[in-house]
């Protein structure tokens, strides 16, 4: 049992969504990734290193926006560039989430409701 968990690791991120496809479209162009596979239920993106997983489900509930939603991803840049990643964000199809918690970083939704931040503070 050890060895198995010694050599866990992350395959990838799932997002439950209504519409795989453009949830899957949505993070490839936003992060100039591809879709790596498509099946009828689930898409795999790749971007760099890291793989989203768009996951269609039914009946599908959008997270709320402070509050429900389990996990979201923070996506980082530089400093002067956080304005031009919002609009390329807005562009790609996302939305500005209303409440924002903090100055330094952009909340944003993508299309299935799932916040992210856009934020210049590296991990």
């Amino acid at each position: 049992m050890d060895d198995v968990v010694r050599n866990a690791r992350v395959a990838g991120v799932s997002l439950d969504c209504a519409d795989h496809r453009e949830l899957a479209d949505f993070y490839a162009r936003l992060l100039d990734g591809e879709v790596d596979w498509l099946t009828d239920r689930a898409a795999g993106v790749s971007a760099g290193s890291y793989k989203l997983i768009a996951q269609r489900v039914s009946p599908y509930t959008r997270p709320t926006w402070p509050g429900a939603s389990i996990v979201h991803l923070d996506l980082t840049c530089e400093p002067d560039d956080l304005p031009d990643f919002r609009a390329r964000a807005e562009q790609c199809g996302a939305e500005v989430a209303s409440f924002q918690p903090d100055e330094r970083w952009v909340v944003m939704l993508d299309p299935a409701g799932h916040p992210f931040c856009l934020t210049p503070i590296a991990g």
